[in-house]
């Protein structure tokens, strides 16, 4: 995150980054943790497929697009799957 100094200044931050997710890639995503520490957040990112392929490509571009912001230090990226069986 930049340096920023408030919780306002931090979502306004955050807030294009996952409006660009939504609205390029058609997912849900969230503030998922670090709600009140201004220096930091973890983003979560949720979509729904029928195939493990076209979600794991999705998520390489949902991975570049969040390494595209300049203005932000990304720490660690996580992915989990949910299949049925």
């Amino acid at each position: 995150m930049p340096e920023c100094h408030s919780l306002k200044e931090k979502r306004s931050t955050l807030r294009p980054l996952l409006e660009a997710l939504r609205n390029r890639y058609a997912v849900s995503t969230a503030e998922t943790n670090h709600h009140d520490t201004w220096q930091r957040a973890t983003i979560g990112v949720a979509a729904v497929s029928s195939s493990v392929r076209r979600l794991e490509e999705l998520a390489d571009n949902i991975e570049r697009l969040v390494w595209s912001f300049p203005e932000l230090t990304v720490l660690d990226t996580r992915r989990s799957w949910l299949e049925e069986e």
